[in-house]
């Protein structure tokens, strides 16, 4: 076992983003798959976003991630089960809890997004999280206040 296999209950990972944007143009950013494909490497999200309705994220070779809609109030805040599909190892892994809350700050909105993983995962999975995040939030600002996303080289998958 290498030290990327291992177990783990990784902490709360917390990303704060300031975006010149409206709450509305932020949560449509976030739930809207021509949007997403823009800015998130290319994947587009599709969902009916109520509670209870289910989501997936789709890539070139079809469903990459998927979950459930736990707690929906458009504008303001959305939380979603994240079950990684695209990785075989991945697959038989609990979901991570993914939370946006989206904070009007006069022109500029407070993005919060939060991962909660409560059950132990393998660390590799954790790290390319932490490493993928960043990016993604950063050609979301990006998009939003340019029209165009930060042009960033896609990270390899976790090995």
């Amino acid at each position: 076992m290498t030290a990327n296999d291992e177990m783990m209950v990784p902490p709360d990972v917390v990303y704060v983003t300031y975006i010149r944007a409206t709450p509305q143009r932020v949560w449509d950013a976030l739930t809207k798959g021509e949007d997403t494909q823009r800015y998130f490497f290319g994947f587009r999200i599709e969902g009916e976003w109520r509670t209870g309705a289910r989501w997936a994220l789709y890539g070139d070779e079809g469903v990459h991630d998927d979950g459930e809609v736990l707690e929906c109030d458009p504008p303001r805040r959305l939380k979603i089960s994240w079950n990684v599909r695209a990785f075989e190892d991945a697959r038989g892994l609990p979901p991570a809890y993914i939370a946006y809350e989206i904070e009007p700050l006069g022109e500029t909105v407070r993005l919060t997004m939060t991962q909660h993983q409560p059950k132990p995962i393998p660390r590799k999975y954790h790290e390319g999280g932490k490493q993928g995040w960043p990016m993604i939030l950063s050609s979301l600002k990006s998009y939003l206040e340019t029209g165009a996303p930060l042009v960033i080289e896609t990270p390899a998958p976790p090995q």
